[in-house]
Formats: structure tokens, C-alpha cells, sequence
């Protein structure tokens, strides 16, 4: 009884920390020691006295529409003061003022002005909370964001779904990311925000506790700042309902690689013995394995002693492969049935630049402009050459099939792309040279793959908005991975126009003393 009232009151503790659609949000420093060792850090709460890593998880229902007030109580001067957040895996139809991301319609929050954005959420998906200046998303800025849909057509497979069971993970740094270096290494991966690091100690992991014989659909979010992780629990297969907030038909796999700024939603049975059971997500850089609780988390069934899992891990026998993944009632991918069968075709090569120590697509370096996209565009600039910054911006006309080809291989690869204001079909993955032009994954983050890949999307351009393309890879998008499409620039300058509240921001920002940025 004990044991069954400890979980009971952990789960309820862990669903009083969710708060939406309508809430504040505060963002200040505090200082954590998630893996065991203490230090400041950038955090998320509903007040000043909730801050936590991962943030409070913010939640709705399909319909819904968010009402979210940033403060920003910034002060830590070993890291950026100013922020803006982006609502990742939300597109901001008509609202691309709010999407709040760097640097296209990004007006810095100065603690100076509150501000409130609202947005529309998508039926049932997983989503995220992502930082938008600089790297100050590797400090600690990070969550998730849940859209429940009681028609989901996949209710008939779970039992329960609620913000006990969104999956967390995230690697973290020990420096803070202004002094960390180009591309730091991590020191631990944190499970729903507690982890291990090598030679540390042996710091409180997170559990996870479910009742035998219930179904359990679980939103895994991958909120890392660089690394791609590969997830399994032990004695457990999953099935993959969802893919970035796009329902799949069911896929069973028993471990899945998951790349920054992705999400899966998996049904869980817990149909085993009453144990303890590791959760396992190893890193492609940073230390990898297991040993002494390294990149591991656990799963309790109630009932089960208070003890780290004795599971071992069997060989993986049916491993997620991307081209698997199909959307329901799928209408076919946009276009011709062939490469280059779009109304605009551009092919993106990235490479890096060694001496500049700077990422480049096309040849050219992002540098943040100094006025953001959205406002050139409402100022009246509207062809490629009139926007700054030179070289990284595309114009798009509306209602047009577009296909980007984005060859892989780069330093620093597998590069994780994410496209703002749209999903996209990914009619060719990575790992593989067909195309699928009849039912292929629609996401908003794709692996580009290493040499002799050539990783392919379409997408329609029916949403008009200035929507940035970036590497999910934090460190890299700060060395210049992104361009930004200016989607139909006329529609966008026609209207609706950005609140008064957003236009107060840069006058704020900009009066703000030298270094207190």
C-alpha cells in the first residue's frame, strides 16, 4: 500500500506541474544540479517559485487556442538576458509575429514589457518549447508542449495519457553555453531532467511508474541541444502512433533513434513481470553506454521494489527505419511523381567553411539581420534582393509545391533540419535512395543523412510567413545552418499585422544598456 500511495502522490506531483493553455510563464536563472552537479542556469516555471528543467509542461485541447505571457526575469550575467521563444511544432497560421524565432520575426523579450502570443494547437501532438536567441536553449530553456484530442484515432489503443507520460530528453552542458565553445561536448543526458555524468555521483534518475496490465501512450521529446539518441526499454516493444505531431499508422519497433527537436508518441504495454525495468537512450557523441546509470532512466511497475532495474538489454532485432512510418489517410505527396517534379526545386549544400569556422548553405553564412524578415517584408521589401540577409533569404509564391533536396555528409553530420510554419512529405530519407511519392512520413524535422544521402521533402506553400530552416543542432545554427524562406511576402504585408505589444518590444530592447543583453 505503501508503495502504491508513493506513486500515486509522485504522479500527482508531476501533474500539478503542467499549466495552459492560458498561463504565465516565467523565465529566470536558479541554480540545479540535475546529474549531481550544481550550477546556474536558464529556467522555465508558471512563477518565480516553479522553475525547473525540463519547464512545466504546457498543455491543451485540440480547439484550444494558448494564451501564454513570457516574463522575462532574466539576471545571470554569465549567460544572455534577453530571450524569445518559439513554439516548436506549431505552424502560427496568420500569426508569424508570434513564432518568435531567430531571427526572422524575433523581438527580444527585455523583462521590460510582458508579452502575451497566443496560437492554435494541432490535433493531438507532442510538441516543444524551444529558445530562440542563440544557444541559450543549451542553458536550460526547454520543454514540452501536449495537444489532446479526444477523437484521436488511436484512442482505442491506450489506457492512459496524461503528463506522466511525456519523455524527456536532453543533453546538458557543465559550462555555460557563452563560454562553452563552438561545439561543446555534453557532460550527461538527462531523462525527463535527471541523468548521470561520468565519474560523477550517483545522482537521483527519473522513474517512470505504471500499473501491470495498462496501455500506456508515452510523447517522447527530444529537446537536445546537439546530440541524437537511440531509445528502448528493456523487455518492452513500442508502437509508434505519431511522428512531430502527425498520426502514423501503427508501427512496432524495439528501439528507435530519435534526432533533436523530434517527438514520437509509442503505446507501451505493461504486460511484463512486476519489476524495475532500465530506460536506455544512448548519445551519438558525449560518453555512451550504461554503466553506473549513465543515459538511463527507470521504469517502475507499482508494486516493484525501490531499486535500480537488474534488466539487461537483448539485441535489437527491429529497429525504427523512417521510410516505415506512414500517415493516416494519406493523399499523396504534392507534385509530379518524380525528382525536380515541383513547382520550385532548390537544392540545399551545406558544408563547412574551416576557415571561417562557420557553417555555410549555398555558399552563404546566416548573419543575423539586424531588422527581423517579417519586418523588412511589412517595411515593403519583397523580392530576395531587397532582404537582408543577403544570400539566405528565398522567396516562395504562394500556393506552389516546393521540393528542397538536401544532399548529406557535412561536418558535423547527421544534420537534423527543421522547417518552420509547415510539415513536410520526406519523399526520400536517409539511409535510403527511393523515392516514396504515395503515403511517406510527414514531419517537421528530418535527419539529412551522411555521404550519398540526399534527403528530400515537399511541402505546399500555403501558409505566408518569413519560416526559418535550421539545423536542430543548436551549436550549429549558431555558426550560420539556416536560411529563411519569405513564403508569399504580398499576403504577408497585406495583413493582419503584428499587436502593438510586439512592435513595443525592439524599442525596448534597444534602450536596454550596453551588456545587459
Amino acid at each position: 500500500m505503501a508503495i502504491l500511495l508513493a506513486s500515486v502522490l509522485a504522479q500527482l506531483a508531476a501533474i500539478a506541474l503542467a499549466i495552459g493553455p492560458s498561463s504565465d510563464l516565467h523565465i529566470a536563472n536558479q541554480a540545479i544540479s540535475p546529474d549531481g552537479f550544481s550550477r546556474s542556469a536558464v529556467l522555465a516555471g508558471a512563477d518565480a517559485n516553479s522553475l525547473a528543467f525540463p519547464g512545466p509542461v504546457i498543455t491543451a485541447q485540440k480547439d484550444d487556442t494558448f494564451n501564454l505571457n513570457v516574463v522575462d526575469a532574466l539576471t545571470d550575467t554569465t549567460m544572455l538576458r534577453t530571450t524569445s521563444i518559439h513554439w516548436h511544432g506549431f505552424f502560427q497560421a496568420g500569426t508569424a509575429w508570434a513564432d518568435d524565432s531567430n531571427p526572422k520575426t524575433r523581438r527580444e523579450h527585455s523583462g521590460i514589457t510582458p508579452t502575451i502570443v497566443s496560437l492554435r494547437p494541432l490535433p493531438s501532438s507532442s510538441s516543444e518549447l524551444t529558445i530562440g536567441i542563440v544557444s541559450q536553449y543549451c542553458d536550460g530553456l526547454r520543454g514540452a508542449m501536449v495537444v489532446y484530442d479526444s477523437n484521436d484515432p488511436h484512442l482505442s489503443l491506450y489506457d492512459v495519457d496524461n503528463e506522466d507520460t511525456v519523455i524527456t530528453l536532453g543533453d546538458w552542458y557543465h559550462i555555460p553555453a557563452p563560454s562553452a565553445g563552438l561545439v561543446p561536448t555534453p557532460d550527461s543526458t538527462l531523462i525527463n531532467g535527471k541523468g548521470r555524468y561520468a565519474g560523477g555521483p550517483a545522482a537521483p534518475l527519473a522513474v517512470i511508474v505504471v500499473n501491470q496490465n495498462r496501455r500506456y501512450r508515452f510523447r517522447l521529446v527530444s529537446i537536445s541541444c546537439d546530440p541524437n539518441y537511440v531509445f528502448s526499454i528493456d523487455g518492452h516493444t513500442m508502437t509508434i502512433i505519431e511522428a512531430d505531431g502527425v498520426s502514423v499508422t501503427p508501427h512496432t519497433v524495439d528501439n528507435l533513434q530519435i534526432f533533436a527537436g523530434q517527438r514520437y508518441s509509442f503505446v507501451l504495454n505493461a504486460n511484463q513481470d512486476v519489476a524495475n525495468y532500465w530506460i536506455r537512450a544512448n548519445p551519438n557523441v558525449g560518453a555512451t553506454g550504461f554503466n553506473g546509470g549513465l543515459n538511463s532512466a527507470i521504469l517502475r511497475y507499482v508494486g516493484a521494489a525501490d531499486a535500480d532495474p537488474v534488466s539487461t538489454q537483448t539485441p535489437f532485432s527491429n529497429a525504427l527505419s523512417e521510410t516505415n512510418l506512414h500517415p493516416l489517410g494519406s493523399s499523396g505527396v504534392p507534385g509530379l511523381p518524380q525528382p525536380g517534379g515541383a513547382d520550385v526545386n532548390i537544392n540545399l549544400n551545406i558544408l563547412f567553411d574551416f576557415a571561417t569556422l562557420k557553417f555555410k548553405v549555398n555558399d552563404v553564412t546566416f548573419h543575423e539581420p539586424s531588422v527581423p524578415v517579417l519586418l523588412q517584408i511589412l517595411s515593403g521589401a519583397q523580392t530576395a534582393q531587397d532582404l537582408l540577409p543577403e544570400g539566405s533569404v528565398y522567396v516562395l509564391p504562394p500556393n506552389s509545391v516546393v521540393e528542397l533536396s538536401m544532399p548529406g555528409g557535412s561536418t558535423g553530420s547527421p544534420h537534423p533540419i527543421h522547417l518552420h510554419g509547415h510539415t513536410f512529405h520526406v519523399v526520400r530519407s536517409s539511409g535510403s535512395s527511393t523515392y516514396n511519392y504515395i503515403d511517406p512520413v510527414q514531419r517537421d524535422v528530418v535527419s539529412i543523412g551522411q555521404a550519398n544521402d540526399n534527403v528530400t521533402i515537399r511541402f505546399v506553400t500555403d501558409n505566408a510567413g518569413p519560416w526559418i530552416l535550421h539545423c536542430h543542432i543548436d551549436w550549429h545554427l549558431v555558426l550560420g545552418l539556416s536560411i529563411v524562406f519569405a513564403e508569399d511576402p504580398a499576403t504577408i504585408a497585406a495583413g493582419p499585422h503584428p499587436p502593438a505589444a510586439w512592435d513595443a518590444l525592439c524599442p525596448a530592447y534597444d534602450a536596454l544598456p550596453p551588456g545587459t543583453r
